[in-house]
């Protein structure tokens, strides 16, 4: 009896430190984030994940606060964009940044649930579900969640208006693509293909998308192929790390 109680107490110290060490770990890699709010005082936030108004139509898991968490590294070089487009007349507004995993987690249920299309007409109008996957629109892993990634936009500093981009946030589509109807390398709009597309975009539209990735590009950023509105720190402090502290 005395063996099987000391068993017990050892199996229940080694849960609590286990536990203990797990949360001192996570407050330690907590550290190394900061608000967006503190570190880009003049970005606009509009977190989707934390509202409905996104494509799942459902407050996102993990998301206890409207606010944006990035690494220390990220938000610096995001300070910079912000600067240097402040010149130019424009703000930084901000759907995303940090994301833990737990959020991510909730994109893959829904994905896999093939009834729930509330959110079709908006986001995804010419895409059945289950091609998320391997279209690589929803994925079991996200760069986000290793907290150097932002989802953004630009403002028109005096109007408050978001630039004309073409397409909105998370548009699951090759209308998101940042070569789509121009090449974004060079600059050149490709008025044939907007020609050809029924949902061509325009010389001014494509612009505006050159704007936000030339200064992001500037200040340390890369660009994902598929998404105009997402850019990754390319010297990211965590590049192996996927968090899953909550936003808050």
């Amino acid at each position: 009896m005395k063996s099987i109680r000391l068993a017990l107490l050892v199996s229940l110290a080694l849960s609590v430190s286990a536990c203990c060490g797990k949360r001192a770990a996570d407050r330690a890699f907590e550290a190394a984030f900061v608000s967006l709010t503190d570190a880009v005082p003049d970005a606009i936030l509009e977190i989707r994940y934390f509202s409905t108004y996104n494509f799942v139509g459902d407050r996102i898991d993990g998301y206890l606060a409207p606010v944006a968490l990035m690494t220390r590294q990220a938000a610096d070089s995001l300070r910079a964009v912000n600067d240097d487009v402040l010149r130019l007349g424009y703000r930084l507004k901000i759907y995303d940044a940090y994301r833990p995993q737990m959020a991510v987690d909730h994109f893959v249920r829904w994905a896999r649930d093939r009834r729930d299309t509330r959110m079709k007409e908006s986001f995804y109008p010419d895409l059945n579900k289950n091609v998320l996957f391997p279209r690589g629109y929803i994925a079991l892993k996200s760069g986000h969640t290793r907290g150097s990634t932002v989802d953004l936009t630009l403002l028109d500093a005096v109007s408050g208006k978001e630039l004309d981009m073409g397409g909105t946030f998370d548009w699951f589509g090759p209308e998101s693509h940042p070569d789509f109807c121009g090449n974004p390398d060079t600059g050149v709009y490709d008025a044939a293909a907007a020609a050809r597309s029924p949902k061509g975009l325009s010389e001014e539209q494509v612009r505006h998308r050159l704007i936000l990735r030339e200064a992001m590009l500037r200040h340390g950023f890369k660009p994902l192929d598929e998404e105009w509105w997402h850019f990754t720190l390319r010297n990211e402090p965590f590049p192996d790390t996927y968090f899953n502290f909550p936003v808050e």
